[in-house]
């Protein structure tokens, strides 16, 4: 094989104006295009970061609040907790005294009523009482005469100053 230092020289030359004609022509189109390619892919990813960014900021902010919701539904549940304990303690302590109030007043009522009874039974003794003298009266003053004129005199002597 033998080397023919005329087709090198060619093959050199015309690479040389190939190359030329290319990087005059179409390597700075082809680098310029290359380069916005670059710049939209770190543009994308910067973005792209950003987004993550914001997204992993997003969801602590919602981690915050349902953290913060739960913190006041907690303290609500307690604050109605102590008031329902409360309530329920008032009513309690009015039941009390309503009960104590009615109870007094029932003493009362059964004192008055007794009471009452005992001076209807007085009543009816006493009435009864003067019934039972006056018929022994009757009878005795039917028996005599004489007890019927002292008996007679006495009524005249309470009538006569009243």
């Amino acid at each position: 094989m033998e080397i023919v230092w005329t087709n090198i020289l060619f093959s050199i030359l015309a690479f040389g104006i190939l190359y030329f004609l290319l990087s005059k022509y179409a390597f700075s189109k082809l680098f310029a295009v290359m380069e916005k390619r670059r710049e939209l892919v770190m543009q994308q990813m910067d973005e792209a970061a950003k987004t993550r960014e914001q997204a992993v900021a997003y969801v602590e902010e919602q981690k915050q609040a349902l953290n913060s919701a739960r913190q006041e539904a907690q303290q609500i549940i307690q604050q109605s907790q102590i008031t329902s304990n409360q309530q329920v303690e008032q009513a309690l302590a009015q039941a009390k005294v309503e009960a104590a109030r009615v109870k007094e007043e029932a003493v009362r009522d059964i004192e008055n009523e007794k009471n009452k009874a005992v001076e209807e039974l007085r009543s009816e003794i006493g009435t009864a009482s003067v019934r039972i003298a006056s018929k022994l009266l009757k009878k005795e003053v039917s028996a005599s005469s004489e007890q019927e004129q002292l008996v007679n005199q006495y009524l005249n002597e309470v009538g006569g100053r009243s």
